[in-house]
């Protein structure tokens, strides 16, 4: 099961950092490269802990759905997404943040399971987890770039 660790420190303070890591709208711009757009659920505004949303977007020139839910959330410091429904067997996406020197360190942690068991390990090994550990360092990068042009 891999686990993506990835940490980004971003000039601006701790609120306005947990504000647009949650935002919808904010998500479907730092996500632009797969044309991803909230379809479903919560799809506007700030997600709040319980809300469901569901994401459809183009990895791999395929349209794909997946239904997220805020299952944990620690305003200013944590919040946490897993997959209801989609395409992985399972995922659980922890978002931290902490205050660090005059900005914010936006960590993630992306735990997964691919399906189809043996041929999803092999998947993973081949391009699945090097694919998804690129989507949130862009994701990451241009959430970064969007808030410090503020």
């Amino acid at each position: 099961m891999p686990i993506i660790k990835y940490s980004i420190y971003i000039e601006a303070p701790i609120t306005i950092c947990f504000d647009y890591a949650r935002s919808v709208e904010i998500h479907m711009k730092t996500t632009r490269k797969t044309s991803e757009r909230a379809i479903g659920g919560v799809t506007a505004g700030l997600l709040e802990n319980g809300d469901i949303v569901v994401w459809e977007a183009i990895h791999f020139g395929v349209k794909q759905k997946l239904t997220a839910k805020i299952i944990e959330m620690d305003k200013l410091h944590k919040f946490i997404d897993i997959m209801v429904k989609g395409a992985f067997h399972s995922f659980i996406h922890t978002h931290e943040f902490v205050e660090y020197g005059k900005g914010t360190l936006m960590m993630e942690t992306f735990d997964y399971q691919s399906p189809f068991g043996i041929l999803g390990s092999i998947a993973d090994r081949l391009f699945l987890e090097k694919y998804m550990q690129c989507f949130l360092e862009d994701r990451a990068k241009e959430l970064k770039r969007i808030i410090e042009k503020t």
